[in-house]
């Protein structure tokens, strides 16, 4: 199934971030390295802007010998959209370049849940019981067209999939969970504090074992807490809540 991974250099928050050394390796590099381990997701296109800025990003997908698409900075529901388009998908697969410790288990469950039960769109993040950082979208290309044509808000058009998630009476949404709630768990990287306690957790597990797992990473934060607790007060989300604030503003 086509993935599509959303990378590029101008994060406000931590500038740069997935191009930050992760053992030796661009965080996005040890992020593809976890992607290439899941049974479904072929093939992986990584989707950046045009800006100069990314010019590094597109190298460095060019070494890995990962597709590459270039589009809008800030249009990202266009730059998505075009990059899957030539390949006409079914389904897809939207992933974030912020999220190195990437379960390919946990998506590859995703997308097996997604197809048995016949949904337009599929997450483990909205009703989020995953850790902050596992995030997996599963829909329909035929949706995303839907969000290409008809959404306008600022919200829409930098969310990629907001439009489809938030009209449930239109698009028959899954959600899944596991049993155990570990959405507190922040594995994502938007700020210094998220990347120090990525790095711990590679620093402690990845030279032993580069294929390390979810259980792995939460039997080392049982003997560790320390390290979860480190960006544990970081909102959830704070980037598409302040795009609904630009929403309000605008109306």
């Amino acid at each position: 199934m086509l993935a599509i991974l959303q990378a590029r250099t101008s994060s406000s928050r931590l500038p740069g971030k997935v191009l930050k050394p992760l053992l030796g390796e661009p965080m996005l590099a040890r992020h593809i390295e976890r992607l290439r381990r899941s049974r479904h997701l072929d093939p992986l296109v990584v989707a950046t802007s045009t800006e100069g800025g990314d010019d590094a990003l597109a190298e460095l997908c060019n070494r890995l010998g990962v597709r590459c698409h270039r589009g809008s900075l800030d249009d990202v529901l266009d730059r998505f959209y075009q990059a899957a388009k030539p390949l006409q998908p079914d389904h897809l697969v939207r992933l974030t370049g912020d999220c190195p410790l990437a379960d390919p288990q946990v998506i590859d469950a995703c997308i097996d849940f997604h197809l048995a039960g016949g949904y337009d769109y599929t997450s483990n993040a909205i009703q989020a019981t995953f850790p902050d950082g596992l995030d997996v979208e599963v829909f329909r290309f035929a949706c995303l067209e839907d969000a290409w044509r008809e959404a306008t808000l600022t919200s829409e058009r930098e969310h990629v999939t907001s439009f489809i998630y938030r009209r449930p009476e239109r698009y028959r949404i899954g959600h899944y969970r596991q049993e155990r709630d570990l959405s507190w768990l922040r594995w994502t990287v938007d700020r210094p504090e998220d990347f120090a306690v990525v790095e711990t957790i590679y620093r402690a597990l990845y030279p032993a074992d580069p294929a390390f797992t979810t259980a792995d990473i939460l039997a080392y934060l049982a003997d560790h807490p320390e390290v979860a607790r480190h960006n544990a007060d970081i909102t959830r989300n704070e980037g598409y809540l302040k795009s609904l604030a630009a929403d309000r503003k605008a109306g």
